[in-house]
């Protein structure tokens, strides 16, 4: 992926971290688990499924040329026997666009990779296989039917529970198959938009539209399914090159204009590659994210107000040297945990803490060392019955393998 460079505009600053003072607490250790992966592993995801159960996706690569995307269920510390979810010699994986699998109350399935539809460099479609209950998977369902070799991707699946899911993905049908960024809304090639459609269990789309015309090119998005409706968030792209997050809810039955969940103010001629997460509890919303407006890297938390029309006054929960790469849980409905990749000296850690609404703070916790580097991917963190999961790609030289950890609250 192409993206701009940002080491060059971190500079350290002493902020405020909000109001409050951090709570001291005393930690439990973390508990390291037994990655269930074969060789060559690596992008995990992991998703608490509709049965309550952690759910985690990644991908083997073949000596061959041949990648596999298998998935792994835990139970009692221990995971199951991987089962091979889909394979393909001509997906486009890679560090920021990743597989991922979704399970609704019921026990439906449905995961996604990226395919290659031309030689393009940035020209793939999302393919989706959808596994219903006592059945096999499918074969892939492109959700969107443009058919123009651009690039899609970026894919948010959230589950309805009622028997269909729900898709949004970055649609570059406009662009043109120009290279990231250099897309221009009143050239020749068009804008990076998100789209959505619904996925039954039979393979049909519906709901298929259009959320937002103009975004940033290659940032993922987020997803949450709230008690009212779901809410989708993204980087946005104004005509200035302002790259801050955004949202979208469906009410009723259309889905809303965009807003803006934060006006940092961050112009960057360029995609920085690191979206942002969102989790949902009952009908409360929080969303982290990374930003670097000023030149400062920030990695930031946001809850939705009491009206759901909007986000409160973001909460920042770093400002060192902060890489992003965020993931976020809710456990009650004024209580997150965060996880994000930070630079301690030359020492790339990931963290985590607890943010409340009100802007208090817990210290944060190691939870492991790792890699700055693209391969190293985005960190996953998931809760279920009052424990964090954990798993991250681990990079030694050319070799990768993942690496799962738990922590009870």
């Amino acid at each position: 992926m192409k993206s701009l460079t940002i080491l060059t505009i971190i500079s350290i600053a002493l902020v405020s971290c909000q109001s409050g003072k951090e709570e001291k607490k005393e930690m439990t250790a973390l508990k390291k688990i037994e990655s269930p992966t074969g060789s060559n592993a690596s992008l995990p995801y992991l998703i608490k499924g509709g049965d309550s159960r952690l759910y985690m996706s990644w991908v083997e690569k073949r000596d061959s040329g041949w990648i596999d995307l298998k998935y792994s269920i835990l139970s009692s510390d221990s995971w199951s026997a991987p089962e091979l979810i889909a394979s393909g010699n001509d997906w486009f994986v890679n560090w920021a666009d990743y597989p991922m699998m979704a399970v609704d109350n019921k026990g439906n399935m449905i995961a996604h990779f990226p395919a290659k539809s031309s030689s393009g460099t940035y020209s793939y479609d999302v393919n989706v296989v959808y596994k219903p209950v006592g059945g096999e998977w499918s074969q892939p369902v492109i959700p969107h039917n443009d058919g123009t070799p651009t690039e899609h991707g970026f894919v948010t699946m959230l589950p309805k529970n009622d028997g269909t899911f729900l898709l949004s993905w970055l649609d570059g049908r406009n662009t043109g198959g120009g290279d990231h960024d250099s897309h221009d809304s009143h050239g020749g090639g068009g804008a990076m938009t998100i789209r959505t459609a619904t996925l039954d269990m039979t393979g049909n789309l519906t709901q298929e539209a259009e959320l937002d015309s103009k975004v940033c090119d290659c940032c993922q998005t987020g997803g949450a399914m709230t008690s009212s409706g779901p809410v989708i968030v993204y980087r946005d792209r104004s005509e200035e090159e302002m790259r801050d997050m955004s949202f979208v809810r469906f009410i009723g039955n259309d889905w809303s204009e965009p807003q803006t969940v934060n006006s940092d103010g961050w112009k960057i001629a360029g995609c920085p590659v690191n979206g942002p997460r969102i989790a949902a509890f009952e009908n409360t919303t929080a969303t982290a994210w990374f930003t670097a407006a000023e030149g400062i890297a920030k990695v930031k938390v946001a809850f939705m107000d009491d009206s759901g029309e909007s986000f409160q006054e973001p909460i920042i929960v770093d400002d060192s040297v902060s890489v992003g790469r965020v993931d976020i849980v809710m456990i009650d409905n004024q209580s997150a945990y965060v996880s994000w990749l930070d630079l301690e000296g030359e020492r790339p850690l990931i963290k985590f803490r607890k943010v409340s609404s009100d802007g208090s703070l817990e210290k944060p916790v190691v939870v492991s060392e790792t890699s700055a580097s693209r391969g190293s991917g985005f960190p996953q963190m998931e809760v279920i019955d009052g424990t964090l999961f954990f798993a991250w790609t681990m990079v030694d030289g050319q070799n990768t393998s993942i690496g799962c950890r738990s922590f009870v609250l």
